[in-house]
């Protein structure tokens, strides 16, 4: 099967972590545009090049394509650009072009623009550096006002902050959701004239008010008035959605479903609302299964896939505040009975996949000592456990697609590789690193400057001490890898197993 895969944007976990989720078996063949297309962060990648190399490939059983990429030139211009509704017209028209010249499903991603709600320019415009908490906390009163109410202190706090925030800061950010919210309305029309054959919708860093909840409940409106409840999927997440559509292509080529049985770190965790995210796990789980196309099942022996999904006991914190971490992630949560059970369904033969959530950005120290000491690691077919919940759900459930099909020795290096990029650099060296390595460097989190290579060099070698040091019994074979920083920043790595050179 050959799948014409268009990314959200060139960072790692949309374009290498893709290629290495589809990497296990030789089934399918995914075709990406070449590298001088893409753009840098802020930088808008070619978009016209990116649409003309699209029709390009005509031999192709599916078309994933990432509505940010071509429309704006990926996901932070579509924060950032001045497009007007002509622009909008232009892609909308070449998106029914497309259709008539292939015969291919097309499956397509498009975002609700996030409202983070902390003040940083890394990824926002400029002015988000000194009122990003400020517009996400205005936008988070008016529409809880409009919705429940709102307290008289509440009604004094949004009182001052429309006097605060500039007005041209506000006009601006508006006119530019006003714009994105006009493309996934043209988005689901296609999907309703027979254009797009499914369409994919997370929902980046959504809370439960604010923009991004009032750009959802205009989509789930469209997406009603229009009928196409069984074609649309929106749910949080964003940079998995290039590997849930892959997998859900994959899985409609071959006109199967999988089955998934679902087991538990902690009993009250599936009711919890993980950060970044507006609704509880088991909520997520169910929307992220109906988008790749698996089937819920109530027992073990029914199943095809065993997800082993790892939450918090009460209380969710940032991977990197392990050492202090919340008492419930004991007292409410019981790790030898959870891994106990993934050593049953291994040992019945079932396929373990194991979706790491039980902290925000990172794995989970203690589940990775547990799996190791139980000799686990080695016989899973998927380890992942970054960023948001969304981002480890959905590419879980399509790692757990293709390694169905896959070869072990690949299944084994991915695992390797989510383990020391999961867990080992998100969770234990990046802010250690952060904290007594930059400063050293006279470079930051968001800008390494021109130390990049001199850093990732401390980074290759503190990674291999930490892993070395939690990873005590599996993967014996001396670890060759090195990273680098695709975005000059803390946030990601590129990883790379081989040889030393950059």
């Amino acid at each position: 099967m050959k799948i014409v895969y268009v990314p959200i944007d060139e960072r790692p976990c949309n374009v290498d972590v893709v290629k290495r989720i589809v990497g296990v078996t030789d089934e399918v063949e995914l075709l990406t545009p070449p590298e001088q297309l893409y753009g840098y962060k802020k930088q808008a990648a070619d978009k016209m090049g990116m649409r003309e190399w699209v029709r390009r490939v005509k031999d192709c059983d599916a078309l994933v394509l990432s509505a940010d990429m071509l429309c704006y030139g990926g996901l932070l211009p579509s924060r950032l650009h001045h497009m007007t509704e002509g622009d909008g017209d232009v892609f909308i028209e070449w998106m029914r072009t497309l259709r008539k010249e292939t015969k291919a499903p097309i499956y397509v991603a498009t975002m609700i623009m996030r409202t983070p709600k902390y003040s940083s320019d890394d990824e926002e415009p400029d002015y988000y550096g000194r009122f990003g908490a400020d517009i996400y906390r205005r936008s988070w009163l008016h529409d809880r006002e409009g919705r429940d109410g709102l307290i008289e202190e509440e009604r004094d706090e949004l009182a001052y902050l429309n006097e605060l925030i500039p007005t041209e800061y506000v006009i601006d950010y508006e006119t530019r959701r006003a714009f994105n919210r006009s493309i996934n309305e043209a988005m689901i029309q296609l999907v309703e004239e027979g254009v797009i054959e499914r369409l994919f919708i997370p929902q980046d860093d959504s809370a439960e008010y604010g923009y991004t909840s009032i750009d959802q409940t205009n989509v789930l409106r469209q997406i009603q008035e229009r009928r196409v409840l069984t074609n649309v999927h929106m749910y949080p997440g964003a940079d998995e959605v290039g590997a849930t559509m892959v997998a859900r292509a994959f899985l409609d080529q071959q006109g199967t479903r999988l089955r998934v049985y679902p087991i538990w770190s902690s009993a009250l965790g599936p009711t919890l609302i993980p950060m970044y995210e507006d609704r509880p796990f088991v909520e997520s789980m169910y929307a992220h299964l109906d988008a790749v196309g698996l089937q819920l099942v109530e027992t073990m022996e029914d199943a095809d896939l065993v997800l082993a999904y790892n939450v918090p006991g009460r209380t969710m914190q940032e991977s990197w505040d392990q050492h202090k971490r919340d008492v419930t992630y004991t007292s409410f949560r019981h790790m030898r009975q959870f891994v106990t059970k993934m050593g049953d369904a291994l040992a019945q033969g079932k396929r373990v996949i194991v979706a790491d959530s039980a902290y925000a950005n990172g794995g989970d120290q203690e589940l990775i000592m547990w799996m190791d000491d139980c000799n686990l690691l080695e016989k899973l077919d998927s380890y992942k456990g970054w960023n948001t919940n969304g981002n480890t759900l959905g590419t879980t459930l399509a790692q757990g697609v293709f390694a169905k099909v896959g070869d072990r020795e690949r299944i084994r290096a991915n695992v390797l590789y989510h383990l020391l990029d999961d867990f080992v650099y998100q969770a234990k060296v990046r802010m250690a690193m952060t904290d007594a390595v930059l400063p050293e460097y006279g470079a930051n989190y968001f800008d390494l400057n021109d130390q990049a290579e001199a850093i990732s060099r401390e980074r290759d070698s503190l990674m291999t001490e930490v892993g070395r040091h939690v990873i005590r019994h599996a993967f014996k074979e001396a670890w060759t890898f090195h990273t680098s920083a695709p975005w000059n920043r803390m946030f990601e790595c590129r990883l790379e197993f081989g040889g030393t050179t950059r």
